[in-house]
């Protein structure tokens, strides 16, 4: 995957510590992608790719600065239950 495809949703999160449980969660997933891209993790997929919170672990103050950048998508939710990211 070159992450330029526009039918994909994907989106991207910095490789640290602090951020390590949402990838490893999305790539649960078998229609979702993790690959790494210079220090960040991009997570993608030709879904909705939607992760759920509690189950990364992250804090609420990590969980809402864990996006670091999205390509061709949105981010049609992000509360304290999950992280929802859609193709534009």
């Amino acid at each position: 995957m070159d992450g330029t495809d526009a039918g994909m949703s994907t989106f991207f999160v910095l490789d640290v510590p602090e951020n390590a449980g949402l990838p490893h969660i999305a790539a649960q997933d078998s229609a979702v992608s993790v690959d790494k891209v210079g220090p960040y993790f991009r997570i993608a997929s030709p879904n909705t790719i939607v992760v759920d919170r509690r189950a990364t672990g992250c804090r609420h103050a990590v969980w809402y600065s864990v996006v670091a950048g999205l390509l061709h998508s949105r981010i049609t939710q992000h509360d304290k239950n999950a992280l929802r990211v859609e193709t534009r």
